[in-house]
């Protein structure tokens, strides 16, 4: 093989590989304060305002609306897609991590997912049930929440406390009890304010 032809390979490994992780993770901010945003509407707002997310009528989910951060407790996210393997595998470790620690917390689910497009929502409520889950559903259709608090790819878990900073997040499949660490590490947060 010619070198030619490895230094074009190498370098279309790069320009794939960096739009797989924009198309993920967004582009870059170089704000100055990183606590100061614009928020569409051109107003100033902080990472700390709650976001409205609708939550789905389904196995161990009403329907209707909470707000992340809550302002009063602290909040376990879940990021998944139902089209995405490594969500279906993830879906046990989540409910275990429920069991243990879902009453101490406001324990969520969410999907960006263009229900009502690409998926129904009946569509969404049977891959629910099929997999089990049975805690609180939310539907996250502007991707503001994702684009806030995603760790990286799919499934990505973040633990926040009641004023929306970070205690812990990160991607990938994780255990239960890796799950349970990063709630814990919030609700510690909790007890220190």
């Amino acid at each position: 093989m010619r070198r030619r032809d490895v230094l074009a390979g190498v370098g279309s490994l790069g320009v794939v590989g960096g739009g797989g992780v924009l198309a993920v993770r967004g582009v870059p901010s170089f704000e100055a304060d990183g606590d100061e945003k614009t928020a569409p509407d051109g107003t100033d707002s902080t990472a700390d305002d709650p976001i409205e997310i609708k939550t789905v009528e389904a196995p161990g989910s009403e329907g209707g609306e909470v707000r992340v951060p809550t302002g009063d407790r602290a909040t376990f996210v879940d990021f998944f897609g139902t089209w995405c393997p490594p969500c279906v595998e993830q879906m046990p470790a989540l409910a275990e991590a429920n069991d243990r620690v879902g009453a101490d917390v406001l324990f969520l689910s969410v999907t960006s997912e263009a229900v009502g497009s690409s998926i129904t929502e009946d569509e969404l409520v049977d891959w629910w049930d099929e997999h089990d889950g049975d805690w609180l559903l939310g539907l996250d259709p502007t991707a503001e929440l994702t684009a806030r608090y995603l760790a990286g790819g799919y499934p990505s878990a973040v633990a926040i406390d009641s004023t929306g900073r970070v205690q812990w997040a990160d991607s990938g499949v994780k255990t239960a009890d890796e799950l349970v660490a990063g709630i814990e590490r919030a609700l510690e947060a909790e007890t220190e304010t």
